[in-house]
């Protein structure tokens, strides 16, 4: 049972992997000593939210998903100290604050990940959600933001300035961070770093436009998708590939540029991996980002991982630190330098289950849910 609920929200349930989410009145908590609540505007979905959906990367059901929110702070904890109502958040991946990783301010790698953000659940094991009496799984990635309404940790709220749109905002919580947060955090991509980012979704198109910031060159992106490669070009590609019109995209890439000191894996398909280790460089890095099936193996030659000291390196989050990253990319779309904004279709929070379908279909590559 969960105690002092007084907060009546709309939530987009999900009850099972072949059913569409279903609208539904729930009871939402009133916010811990270090929790805020805040009012969802509009929340981004994240490919991370179809995989759970599904249950290839299984969580408990029912569940309210949802973890690129954005809105405005309604109430704050009695120890939250630099929030106050009214300030406007952007919400990204909760983290336990003790452990090494989190003591280093690198949260992304929090020993307590997985309780902390898929458990359905506070790190703790206490809910934030109920219906009719009943616990609902919420605090998925410590806030459900496909609701009108959320709790989250004064960890994974991040205050943002009030002159930009929160619905365009609302993104960069957990993919496009990502992306960005690879070449900028990760990885050390310099001006002419040579990088081969295989998939341009939302994640990798990210990655791009981080890497032509820092004035890496040559960049290729494969993509099989043509409006997208279409748009890597646009925003800074120098070469792009359709991996099935080609033989072999190794190949491919060797006679464009050679090798590449930086490989991006962000579809999750294993195959995939063995391309981004075939192209790197001696000394080259190989970067897994993309969500692969739970138990996927890839096989992989030692001796060409260990003459050539090429290295292979898995990252969440973009190695981000929210409260410091997600403000750093808001200068940058601001100044024009990370037009992120053209990866963004909306959709009425209504149109939730249309909004995945587009994205499945690869139709649109953000779509972002407004509440209002």
């Amino acid at each position: 049972m969960i105690n002092d609920i007084k907060h009546e929200v709309t939530a987009a349930v999900a009850r099972g992997s072949a059913d569409p989410f279903t609208f539904e009145k729930v009871s939402l908590q009133s916010p811990r000593e270090d929790e805020v609540l805040i009012r969802i505007v509009a929340s981004g979905i994240c490919h991370t939210d179809l995989v759970c959906l599904r249950q290839e990367l299984p969580v408990p059901l029912p569940i309210v998903l949802g973890h690129e929110g954005a809105g405005i702070v309604v109430e704050i904890g009695s120890a939250v100290q630099d929030l106050s109502p009214g300030d406007h958040v952007v919400l990204s991946f909760n983290s336990c604050g003790d452990c090494p990783s989190c003591a280093s301010e690198l949260p992304a790698y929090c020993y307590n990940f997985m309780q902390n953000n898929f458990s359905g659940c506070r790190g703790d094991g206490s809910g934030t959600m109920q219906q009719d009496g009943e616990a609902v799984n919420a605090n998925f990635f410590g806030q459900s933001s496909f609701a009108t309404m959320a709790i989250a940790n004064v960890r994974n709220t991040v205050k943002v300035r009030k002159d930009l749109p929160l619905e365009i905002l609302a993104p960069l919580g957990c993919g496009i961070q990502t992306g960005a947060g690879t070449v900028f955090n990760s990885l050390p991509v310099a001006e002419g770093s040579s990088v081969a980012i295989f998939g341009g979704g939302a994640v990798g198109l990210s990655a791009l436009m981080a890497a032509k910031i820092i004035g890496a060159a040559p960049v290729v992106v494969v993509e099989p998708n043509m409006s997208r490669r279409a748009l890597a070009v646009e925003l800074g590609a120098d070469h792009v590939i359709d991996p099935f019109c080609v033989d072999n995209v190794v190949e491919e890439i060797q006679k464009l540029i050679g090798g590449v000191d930086f490989s991006l894996e962000m579809t999750g398909i294993p195959h995939v991996v063995r391309q981004c280790v075939d192209i790197l460089n001696p000394l080259g890095t190989c970067a897994l980002v993309g969500a692969a099936p739970i138990g996927a193996e890839v096989s992989l030659n030692i001796m060409e991982l260990l003459i050539p000291g090429r290295k292979i390196v898995g990252i969440v989050e973009g190695s981000a630190e929210p409260k410091i990253f997600i403000p750093q990319l808001i200068e940058y779309y601001a100044e024009g330098r990370f037009p992120f904004d053209r990866l963004i279709d909306f959709f009425p929070f209504e149109e939730l289950n249309e909004a995945v379908k587009a994205q499945e279909s690869g139709k649109c590559i953000k779509p972002v849910v407004r509440m209002a």
